[in-house]
């Protein structure tokens, strides 16, 4: 068990100042270490500048995500948004560079944390994930895990429920593009065995004007960070 006091960060989403507030919430409340679960550039307004900060980070666990995969394999998604990926993937490459993607790609998909599973959508895919309340089959994304807890991210909703086949499921939330509405990154605090969630205030009107300067391509990850969750189709 850590002393300390550690960070849980997923889904940042190249969103430097919503990073940067975090990181100052989490030394304030005494955290050193970190738990990093993937998407760390991709489809956000700073790219470059996210990872590097990232990197000079104390991680006990750094894993991959799929927006971290997808800047070296094609996205698996719907045709209607590959157009949009295509866009915003590439954008994120030529803002990292070869060696930072090399890197980012390079990433274990899963990682421990004192026993917990930390995963990016599921033990079973990076892409598949556990929906905010339980679901029929959803004991199949555990890819045969059980009696611990599993940590995630993906769907960008910060949650804790108990699981299929003795699990508790934990995801942190989003830093960088919530999805519940609320625009305050999301985060969570792992002390003593114990997941505290966490949201934290920041300049969202400069995320969303550096993002309006991609182009129209970026309206959609505008729409994320200014409101909290995508347009209903």
């Amino acid at each position: 068990m850590h002393g300390s006091p550690i960070a849980l960060l997923y889904d940042i989403h190249g969103n430097l100042v919503a990073l940067e507030a975090v990181l100052a919430d989490a030394q304030e409340a005494g955290a050193t270490p970190y738990v990093l679960g993937g998407d760390y550039a991709s489809m956000g307004p700073w790219p470059r500048e996210t990872a590097e900060l990232l990197e000079n980070l104390p991680a006990i666990a750094r894993i991959r995500g799929n927006a971290d995969r997808w800047l070296c394999e094609k996205p698996e998604a719907p045709e209607i948004v590959q157009e949009f990926l295509t866009a915003a993937l590439t954008a994120a490459r030529e803002s990292l560079g070869p060696a930072l993607v090399d890197r980012l790609y390079g990433l274990p998909e899963q990682g421990e944390l004192d026993g917990i599973l930390v995963c990016h959508g599921s033990p079973l895919s990076d892409v598949e994930s556990f929906a905010f309340e339980a679901q029929e089959g959803e004991e199949r994304l555990l890819a045969g895990e059980s009696d611990r807890t599993i940590l995630f991210g993906h769907s960008h909703l910060q949650f804790e429920r108990p699981g299929p086949n003795g699990t508790v499921l934990v995801n942190p939330g989003s830093v960088g593009a919530p999805l519940d509405r609320d625009t305050r990154a999301a985060w969570a605090l792992y002390e003593n065995g114990d997941i505290a969630f966490r949201r934290t205030e920041y300049d969202v009107e400069r995320a969303v004007a550096q993002m309006r300067s991609y182009g129209e391509w970026a309206g959609p990850i505008v729409q994320r960070i200014e409101r909290g969750f995508d347009s209903e189709t």
